[in-house]
């Protein structure tokens, strides 16, 4: 990440957390109110082939003993309604200024794959996470709502897992290397109010 680009993404992050800092707390009440605790989820996630990081969002499921592996048609269930509008406002994302202005992820770049999908396709992710990861990226903009179908039909995390490896991890890693060709801020800029407006519609 070139030292413009950490510049804006500290500088943005900052002045957004202060913006945010009110709808903030009241989405961390809601949830404690409605669903208790906790009010984060903080999930492994990785930003090179051997560094992890602590990705922290608003929790929007249920909580059980166990969990691994993408979100499909099979954890559905799990998903308060609470946690519903928040995915749908992508409102859940908020938290993660907190690793942006740490310097685990930027704004934009590939979202941050968990460990088990980084060991199993190395080859894969050995190019992709060459790019700092994001919260939103050119793959988030045009294949999240298709990854998002594909994954609700599944039942099983068997089934969830084969869609996501065989069609969601290449087509993303497609998007995510014309990205890291063609990245510049005003590619980054682009991207962000396409996030925006899609969160809004």
């Amino acid at each position: 990440m070139t030292a413009a680009k950490r510049f804006c993404d500290f500088f943005l992050a900052l002045i957004l957390g202060f913006i945010l800092l009110v709808p903030v707390a009241i989405t961390a009440l809601l949830i404690l109110i409605r669903d208790g605790r906790p009010i984060f989820y903080i999930s492994e996630r990785m930003k090179t082939q051997t560094e992890g990081f602590n990705l922290v969002k608003f929790r929007t499921m249920k909580t059980v003993d166990s969990d691994s592996g993408v979100s499909g048609g099979d954890k559905a269930d799990r998903i308060t309604t609470t946690g519903r509008f928040m995915r749908r406002t992508r409102l859940d994302e908020v938290p993660q200024l907190w690793n942006v202005l740490k310097g685990d992820i930027s704004f934009v770049g590939p979202r941050p794959p968990l460990r088990q999908y980084v060991e199993r396709f190395p080859d894969i992710y050995r190019e992709v996470l060459k790019s700092r990861p994001g919260i939103t990226g050119l793959a988030s903009v045009h294949f999240h709502a298709h990854e998002e179908w594909l994954l609700a039909r599944a039942r099983t995390a068997a089934e969830t897992d084969e869609i996501y490896c065989r069609t969601c991890v290449p087509k993303k890693a497609r998007l995510d290397l014309i990205y890291q060709k063609h990245r510049n801020l005003c590619m980054d800029a682009v991207i962000m109010l396409k996030t925006v407006f899609k969160s809004l519609r």
